[in-house]
């Protein structure tokens, strides 16, 4: 259900999200199960997992920020960035989010947090400079969007299952199965292999999850404000600029890339393996979306 009152639910993610967090908990019952059967302690993997999960899911929004070097500023050190997002909470009619400016030239914004109350929403100096009020303001309800549609919490939990997929191996080393036997090295590997199946499963949901979560937010987005040419001139002028970010910079950020706006590194537009692996629709799709929107509301 969506926590604002002025965006509507969106059904075809809310069942996408059921759907990809039942999966996932059901990946993690067969990575119990597959650890017991060969001898692994289940008690130290249930206490690591636990672990691993709440803390990624409690300080999500400090691991952000911290990780994109953004910083929680008042209305008094950034009125215009407050006076956009109280503008937007008005309309949504909805609590308003923490607002954060990350200093880097890199054109994007994200919104994290572990719940609505705890949500923040940041811009980076990069975007405030390149766009105009409207754009950036339609960029922003984009992202209230996804606080509104609480899907920011299901990323930080879905995305917790492939690093744990990562552990696995490690795990087994931890409890010393792999001993010099023949038996527990064939088991040893076989988990191994098992890990990176388990992280592969659940590196597509997210991935696919993400896609359609980033539609959703630009349809809500675009909706709330009544102007969606704003949001696809957005998504053109960001495109377009990060051509000019030094290579460098951009993968610095890529690892923000299932929460950013636009992703660091694009993908290739129509279909293809790469998209698959993607965070993102394409900004084709993005744009089609966005122009059936302005149809439908203006009649043009």
């Amino acid at each position: 259900m969506s926590v604002a009152k002025n965006i509507a639910t969106d059904r075809s993610l809310t069942i996408r999200m059921l759907f990809t967090g039942f999966l996932l908990v059901a990946l993690y019952a067969v990575i119990g199960t597959v650890l017991a059967m060969v001898g692994v302690g289940i008690v130290p993997i249930v206490l690591i997992s636990l672990g691993m999960i709440f803390g990624q899911y409690w300080f999500s929004d400090r691991l952000a920020l911290w990780g994109m070097g953004g910083v929680i500023v008042s209305p008094q050190e950034a009125p215009e960035l407050h006076a956009i997002i109280d503008r937007l909470c008005a309309l949504a009619d909805m609590p308003k989010p923490r607002v954060a400016i990350a200093s880097t030239d890199v054109p994007n914004a994200f919104a994290t947090g572990r719940s609505p109350k705890q949500a923040v929403v940041c811009a980076t100096t990069g975007i405030m400079r390149r766009l105009d009020a409207g754009e950036l303001e339609a960029v922003l309800a984009h992202e209230i969007s996804h606080v509104a549609h609480r899907d920011v919490a299901v990323m930080t939990f879905a995305s917790s299952l492939g690093m744990l997929a990562g552990l696995v191996s490690r795990i087994a080393l931890w409890t010393n199965l792999g001993g010099d036997n023949e038996n527990n090295a064939l088991a040893e590997l076989a988990i191994f292999v098992f890990s990176i199946v388990v992280y592969f499963i659940s590196f597509l949901l997210t991935q696919a999850l993400s896609r359609y979560r980033e539609l959703a937010a630009d349809r809500s987005g675009a909706l709330l404000i009544g102007k969606p040419t704003l949001l696809a001139s957005a998504l053109v002028k960001i495109t377009g600029a990060m051509g000019q970010i030094p290579t460098k910079d951009l993968r610095s950020s890529q690892a923000f890339n299932a929460f950013f706006f636009t992703p660091a590194i694009n993908g290739r537009e129509g279909v293809s393996l790469a998209n698959l692996f993607s965070t993102h629709p394409t900004l084709e799709r993005r744009l089609a979306q966005l122009d059936d929107l302005e149809r439908q509301l203006h009649g043009a």
